[in-house]
């Protein structure tokens, strides 16, 4: 096989790929770049305005109001789904009856549609006839049905569906880097007189280290990106409590998704806001991967 056949084969495996990658991947960046610099509402005419989308977004509060949002619901997320996954993913490793039931019982909301699980739990913490309204006010816990989607807590509320629905995945890359780690060092420790605890300090973190460090990204990622379970469950209500980054964004280029009229579609300006959106995103991200390099070097 000549050198150019090789080349030839070579190209057309990867001409699908290529092809892909530039309709779905370069071309919407380029649009976006464009638009950036238009006020341009999805139809009619295009109007060139320069700067102006940008000026506008250091001026708008509900932008900033969402990007507060979007740390308040990332950082809770984050708080529930990594340490939970972990102690998940230790019980489940261990020699226990079961195991690999639960395992699926855990992963499965994972596999499940965003939208059906934040219309489960939109049920489930409804203000007047939820599950755990009934519940609590049958137990005496409460006397009258609690607003957990109210503008006091209905953040907490959509972090308790999202995180619900992340742990499963977290948990079985866990699982997948304890089975990594060597059972002599377990062995050895446990001969040394190390207890349960500081094998899990001295030992499992550790070697989870690389692992959780990847983790971690990951979930910062999602975290930082999700809103499905938000636009379900609260359209970024009330008074705009739950309104995050994206979610602003999706509003401002699809507005007859939510409770918007196609009159509110903005593509000049949500294309500048994505553009500022994906630079948040990607600055917290490096912030995060310089960080965990340092810390290698540290430890």
């Amino acid at each position: 096989m000549t050198r150019w056949t090789r080349l030839r084969e070579n190209s057309l495996l990867l001409f699908p790929s290529v092809v892909l990658t530039l309709a779905l991947g370069i071309y919407p960046l380029i649009w976006v770049l464009r638009y950036m610099f238009y006020d341009y509402p999805g139809y009619g005419e295009e109007l060139f305005v320069g700067l102006d989308n940008f000026r506008r977004l250091l001026r708008d509060a509900e932008f900033w109001a969402s990007v507060r949002n979007t740390f308040v619901f990332a950082g809770g997320k984050l708080l529930i789904t990594v340490p939970l996954s972990l102690i998940l993913a230790v019980i489940l490793n261990g020699k226990l009856r079961g195991r690999h039931f639960m395992r699926a019982v855990f992963f499965m909301p994972t596999v499940i549609s965003t939208a059906v699980i934040s219309v489960v739990f939109y049920l489930i913490f409804n203000s007047y006839n939820g599950m755990v309204n009934q519940l609590l006010v049958r137990m005496h816990i409460i006397d009258s049905p609690f607003a957990w989607l109210g503008p006091d807590h209905a953040m907490m509320t959509v972090v308790i569906a999202a995180a619900w629905g992340a742990v499963g995945n977290y948990m079985l890359l866990f699982i997948a880097g304890l089975q990594s780690i060597p059972q002599d060092l377990y062995e050895s420790a446990s001969i040394d007189g190390a207890g349960p605890v500081q094998r899990f300090w001295r030992i499992t973190i550790p070697m989870l280290g690389p692992v959780m460090q990847i983790i971690i990204m990951l979930a910062i990622i999602a975290s930082l990106k999700g809103y499905e379970s938000i636009m379900v469950m609260t359209e970024g209500g009330p008074i705009g409590k739950t309104e995050v980054m994206y979610l602003y964004l999706y509003k401002l280029l699809f507005p007859f998704a939510t409770s918007g009229t196609p009159a509110d579609q903005q593509f000049g300006y949500g294309s500048a806001v994505g553009f500022a959106t994906a630079l948040i995103v990607g600055a917290i991200t490096m912030i995060y991967y310089w960080l965990s390099r340092k810390m290698n070097k540290v430890f």
